[in-house]
Formats: C-alpha cells, structure tokens, sequence
C-alpha cells in the first residue's frame, strides 16, 4: 500500500516535470481533452440513463466531446440522461472549462521554468532528477559552486528566478481561489432560488430533476461557456423566471469574456492589502509570465469597453426585430428586457437560450453567428503599434502552410454540406446553408446555439419523423457528426492559430 501511494505521489510531479519540456502546448491540450472526452464517453456508456434504451454510442461520444469541449452541441435530450449522468456530465464541463485548464497550463509553467533555468545553471545535471531539489536549487536553498566572477551573476538570476516562480504560484492560488469561490456562490444562490420560488421549483418537479443537481450542473456550465441545461428546452421554460437569469447572467461574464478584468482587479486588491511583491510584479508584468488571460490594466479596459459595446449592438438590434415577434408572447415588459439581455450575452460565449433560435429572424441570427466566431478577447484598439523591421521574423514553412480561422470554417461547413448532400435536396426548410453555418460557427465558438429540427417544415411527411429536443446537428448523419466533433475540437484549441494565414496576401 505504502508503495503505491509512494508511486503515484511521485508519478504527478515527474509528469508536469516531463510534459512541458518535451510536447508542444497544442499536443498536450489535444491529448487531454481527447482523454477527457474518451473517459467521459466510458462513463456515460457504464451508466444507466432514464429510459430503458440506451443511446447508441456515436451520440454518447459526441456528447461527452461536447461537455468536455464546452461545446454544448445537443445530439440527445437532456432529460434522457440519469442523475448520475448529468453529475458526469458536470464533472467533465468543469475539467474542461478555459479556467480550470488555464490552472494545469500554470502548473506546468512553474514546473518548467525550474527545469529551464536549471539546465542554464547546471547544465550537466540528470533529466531526472528529483523535483524537490530542482526547487529547492531554484529558489536558492541549495547552492552551487562557481567561479567568484559568476557569483554576483548567479545570484540575481536566482533572485529574478524565485520572483519568478513566486508570481507564478500566487497566480495559481488566487485562479484557484477565483475558480472554486465564484462557482460557490453561484450555486448557493442558484439552489436558494430554485428553493424558495415556488414556479422554478414546481418545473424541476415535473420533470423529475434534483434541485441540487440542476443548480450544481447549471452554474459550472454558466461558468465554463459551456450552455448545457439540465431541461429538454434549455432555459426556455425559465424565460419568465427572471430573477434566475440574472443570477446566472454574471457567470456568463466572469468565466469567459471579462475573466481577465475580473482577475486583474482581484490582484489588484490582493497587492493593496497585502503589499507584496509578487502581487505588484504580476500587475506590472502581465505580459511576461505566459499566462494569456493575464492582461495589463489599459488592456482589460479596452475589453471590457469591446464586450460592452458589442452587448449594448445586439440587444439593440434584438430589441428593434423581435420586439413585437412571437418569441416576445406571454412577457411583460421587465421580463423582455430580462430575457433579452441573457440571450444577447449568451452569444459570446455560453450559449444558454430562452427563446426558439428557429423562430429568430434571419438578421439576428447573422449576428448571432457573427458574435459567435469572435473570440471571447476580442478588443478595439484605436492605437495599434508597428512592429520594427528587426523584430520582424522571417516565416517558417509551417506558418505559410498554416491557414486563417475562416478558411478552415469554410472548409468544415463545405465538408458538413457534402455528408448532409440528400438532406438538402429532400429537407431544405430544415436542411440549408444558414443553418449548417450557424450550428458550424457554433461548435467552433464553443457556443452550443441551433435551431433545432422541426418535423412541421419537412416537405414530405412520412408519419416516421418525431420531433425531439435535440440540435440540429442531432439529426445529421454520422458522417456529418464526425466533421462537427473535429470542429469542436478545432474550436477548443483554436487558441493556437489565431494568427494563421498570414503568409497569405490578398492583391
């Protein structure tokens, strides 16, 4: 027994020691997310749903790619799923979400930067040697001998070292801090709610859902952008419970688009009250330490400014077509604005919806995929600063062959139309170019909108079709699913080529 734990306490530490330093970022956000995704689907396949079927193992695949992806991409109704599925379901959007993975990528920051700076000290030192010294020579607890004309080199490169990985490890702390105390209070609140008001409460009844199961998987789906929902309908049958929306709007807000504001002001209070160093480097340094969504003060301005102004064109533009449409039925004028407001800001990126997408006028769902494609840091800048001649690069092989983000989306919705080729001809209200884009640009953007499938629009009626509440790309073949998983994927890790296919020139 001793010598298990023995080897699994030393297993984690020599993993983050290796990884970093021998795998390119990308393949090791790929190969975790296709563990995740691999792990997820053996889950679901051991697990009982609600109905005596069970789902053939395509759907339950792309379900678990979409939960792990924070895709949110609904090939099966929800309700379908058993207590203890939704619980994997929640366990897989709370692994998979940019926060908690911008924790990993910070371990193995620090974990690298001991190894890197290491090797520059001594380089003759083994690969494997045990991290604990690695640390302990790091941060200056153990010394090695150099000539006296090194010592005074040696020792501010120790010193800026240990700052360093001392920023590095309050980073990880307050993230972490940040992570588990806002998904906290968000399920407190959530649970209190769905206690205490008697019309949510009664909807969770019907269709036989635990309450703390509904708030836990809700307010980590919120957090993480994901858009998943316990309900068939999403957040449709709450769309008159709008003190529930405004709990969950802010989550929508502090795991994905102003996540950096919001972080940059924790650190900024943290270095007010407690006056370290590390805390004031962090803020001043932002851009040296490799942590993405560490951005400067005039940065997080300009986001929050962009994420603001973009919000306040939708609801607009919402506000102005849909006013007065269908989807506006049954509401009073504060659960308009309510329920509009959640949708608009669920574009970018979580992509829960209170109302029909299929009933949305095709202007607004231009938009929606417009908002859809933009990444969630998307920023105005009125000042952009030229790049000097030298710090001008020459462009390697792989970075001419690399193309932009568009043309590998023209190239997944030209693929998904090849797979769905009699769907168009024979189903073209339900089947056409506007929809494959929308559900495309969805899976990419790690949305999760659709307008779904109505058998009302099918032009042949054959007395087999069954409505359900699945996406649209539910009722894709298997072909068409697969490219939509790759799209997920390539969605998830698009990160890693926002600056492709620049080596193309447009004359």
């Amino acid at each position: 027994m001793n010598n298990t734990l023995f080897f699994f306490s030393t297993l984690f530490p020599r993993t983050l020691r290796f990884l970093p330093l021998h795998f390119h970022p990308f393949f090791l956000h790929l190969c975790y997310f296709l563990v995740l995704s691999v792990l997820g689907f053996l889950g679901l396949k051991v697990s009982k749903p609600r109905t005596p079927s069970s789902p053939n193992d395509l759907n339950l695949f792309y379900t678990s790619v979409s939960a792990s992806t924070t895709s949110s991409m609904v090939a099966l109704e929800m309700e379908l799923f058993s207590n203890s599925q939704l619980i994997l379901l929640t366990l897989l959007m709370f692994l998979g979400g940019e926060v908690f993975t911008s924790i990993l990528d910070l371990l193995l920051a620090r974990n690298k930067l001991i190894q890197n700076k290491l090797r520059s000290i001594n380089p003759s030192s083994p690969s494997d040697e045990s991290p604990t010294n690695a640390t302990h020579i790091e941060l200056g607890l153990v010394s090695i001998p150099h000539p006296k004309s090194q010592n005074r080199t040696l020792s501010d490169n120790v010193a800026s070292v240990r700052l360093k990985y001392n920023c590095l490890r309050y980073l990880t702390y307050v993230v972490l801090g940040y992570f588990v105390v806002v998904q906290f209070v968000g399920f407190s609140l959530v649970s209190l709610y769905m206690t205490v008001v008697a019309s949510a409460r009664q909807v969770l009844r019907k269709k036989d859902i635990n309450v703390v199961t509904f708030s836990l998987f809700t307010v980590v789906s919120t957090f993480a952008s994901c858009g998943f929902v316990p309900t068939n309908e999403n957040m449709m049958v709450f769309k008159k419970n709008s003190g529930l929306l405004l709990l969950l709007l802010p989550h929508v807000f502090l795991g994905n688009a102003l996540y950096p504001p919001c972080l940059t002001l924790v650190l900024m209070v943290l270095e007010k009250v407690t006056r370290k160093e590390e805390f004031s480097q962090l803020l001043k340094n932002s851009n040296n330490l490799g942590y993405r969504h560490l951005l400067s003060v005039y940065h997080c301005c300009l986001l929050v400014g962009t994420v603001f102004g973009l919000n306040v064109i939708q609801f607009v533009m919402f506000w102005s077509v849909e006013w007065n449409s269908e989807i506006m039925e049954g509401l009073n004028l504060y659960e308009k604005v309510i329920a509009s407001l959640f949708q608009v800001s669920n574009s970018r990126h979580a992509g829960e919806s209170v109302f029909d997408l299929s009933s949305i006028s095709s202007a607004i769902l231009v938009l929606f995929i417009v908002m859809m494609y933009l990444p969630p840091y998307t920023t105005f800048l009125p000042v952009r600063k030229e790049e000097d001649d030298a710090k001008r690069k020459r462009k390697s092989a792989v970075e001419c062959l690399v193309f932009s983000q568009l043309s590998y989306l023209a190239i997944f919705i030209i693929l998904v139309c090849m797979t769905e080729s009699k769907s168009l001809k024979e189903d073209p209200l339900n089947f056409n170019v506007l929809s494959i884009t929308l559900e495309v640009i969805s899976a990419y953007g790690n949305v999760g909108f659709s307008m779904g499938y109505s058998c009302a629009r099918k032009l042949k009626g054959d007395g087999t079709c069954k409505d359900s509440w699945v996406g649209f790309s539910g009722r894709w073949s298997n072909k068409g699913k697969f490219v939509l998983i790759l799209v997920m994927f390539f969605g998830r890790l698009k990160k890693f080529n926002m600056k492709g296919g620049k080596a193309w020139h447009l004359s």
